[in-house]
């Protein structure tokens, strides 16, 4: 019993002290966009942000230069498919990556979600967004956490996961 409890504690310490190393390495930023001069808007998950510590509104020009210093590959997706077939392919990828669908508007081109981490089970809500662009599609993500003033890089990597994924949806 006291070796289990100790273990967890150990855990706890490591994931604590790991957790503060990293923030030191990422952007002092809790969101996260493909568009930052017009980023995605949160519509469908406000309901769920209700008492969240940070706010849906986008932090603007400050946010936007911390996250291209830090950032600097994460970009919108262009596709060559219809609006319609892109979003019905950032479908699938919200499903594969296991984030709870809020709401799909298919007339204003765009997708809400929650997404959970897995150890501390902190929520942070998706948009994304599907235009049309000359051929094809744009496809614009923006990540956001509920809480914390530093995401220690999860959004961006969400997005990046997310966008690596559709790209190979596309493909199929």
């Amino acid at each position: 019993m006291i070796s289990r409890i100790a273990q967890r504690l150990a855990i706890l310490l490591v994931a604590v002290t790991g957790s503060t190393a990293c923030a030191r390495f990422t952007a002092r930023i809790h969101d996260v966009t493909t568009d930052t001069e017009d980023p995605p808007v949160f519509v469908d998950v406000l309901p769920l942000r209700t008492g969240a510590r940070n706010s849906a509104t986008y932090g603007g020009t400050r946010v936007a230069a911390r996250q291209r210093a830090s950032y600097p590959d994460i970009a919108p997706v262009d596709l060559v498919l219809t609006p319609a077939a892109a979003a019905a392919k950032a479908l699938v990828v919200v499903s594969e990556m296991g984030w709870a669908l809020v709401a799909a508007d298919s007339t204003a081109g765009r997708i809400e979600a929650t997404a959970t981490t897995r150890v501390f089970r902190f929520k942070d809500d998706v948009v994304i967004r599907v235009r049309p662009r000359g051929d094809g599609s744009r496809i614009d993500v923006r990540s956001a956490s509920r809480i914390g003033n530093s995401d220690l890089g999860k959004n961006a990597e969400r997005i990046r996961e997310f966008s690596r994924r559709l790209r190979a949806l596309e493909k199929l």
